[in-house]
């Protein structure tokens, strides 16, 4: 696991932090106040990456529906091929359809 590197007080607060949250609200309230628009867009997009190519879906389909890179894409197929099954995990929990917006 390259983040056991950044095991640490730091990391427990900030993960212990996400799993206090009790609802979708929530999450974006954190989210909202701790990352950048394009950082939270940039996690948003690698999920879907990575459920776009569990569902078999190719690269050029997955890019231009996403706009996520080629790099990106390849860097999500490595972590679903050789990480550590964190994608797979929450996607097998979360089987909301893709493009469910919660609209304020």
């Amino acid at each position: 696991m390259q983040i056991n590197k950044l095991r640490g007080k730091e990391l427990d607060q900030l993960f212990n932090a996400i799993l206090s949250l009790e609802d979708l609200e929530e999450c974006y309230r954190l989210f909202d106040d701790l990352c950048t628009v394009n950082e939270i867009q940039s996690l948003a997009q690698r999920l879907e990456v990575a459920r776009m190519l569990r569902e078999g879906k190719t690269y050029h389909k997955i890019e231009s529906e996403t706009g996520a890179s080629t790099a990106t894409i390849s860097r999500v197929k490595r972590c679903l091929n050789y990480g550590n099954d964190g994608y797979e995990m929450v996607l097998e929990r979360v089987k909301e359809p893709a493009g469910t917006v919660t609209e304020e």
